[in-house]
């Protein structure tokens, strides 16, 4: 009896359409919300949106995270305001891809994208520094660091509009 039910088992998921997916060859599009790899967004004039603030990496419950701020000048200013992220390093092999990152962002500078292919063959090759992470300036935008007028940053930040 046993026998029979397993034969029809197979019979019956022979007749049904395959759901695999011949990776790379052919990819399965990711939903609207899945959370992948990390990118640092910028403004419309180039300028980065990290300010520095670490608010990411308190955020972070894995650790993965680490921001280590310096100070704008007007000869070389790469974000609005008085500090940049010099440093900015994620330890991808930390991370758990929970988005608590980009919740905590207050400039919306760090997004979880919809990238998934990350694989490593080293473990130096997991840490993706502030170079990887940074998205290219927008077409026309000069490249950071930008020299600025005396005080132009000081009074206002440019218009934040979602980057996502």
């Amino acid at each position: 009896m046993n026998l029979i039910r397993g034969f029809a088992t197979t019979i019956k998921h022979l007749l049904e359409e395959p759901v695999t997916v011949q990776y790379p060859e052919e990819e399965r599009p990711v939903r609207e919300r899945f959370k992948g790899r990390h990118v640092l967004k910028r403004y419309e004039n180039g300028l980065e949106r990290c300010i520095g603030c670490a608010l990411c990496a308190a955020a972070c419950p894995a650790g993965a995270i680490w921001v280590e701020a310096a100070e704008n000048t007007d000869e070389e200013r790469y974000s609005p305001g008085e500090r940049y992220a010099k440093v900015y390093e994620i330890n991808m092999l930390r991370c758990i891809f929970c988005g608590y990152c980009a919740d905590a962002c207050p400039t919306q500078a760090i997004v979880l994208e919809h990238e998934y292919r990350l694989s490593f063959t080293d473990r130096r090759d997991a840490i993706y520094t502030k170079a990887q992470l940074l998205e290219p300036p927008p077409s026309g935008a000069a490249d950071t660091p930008q020299q600025t007028e005396p005080g132009q940053f000081t009074r206002a930040i440019p218009e934040m509009e979602d980057p996502r």
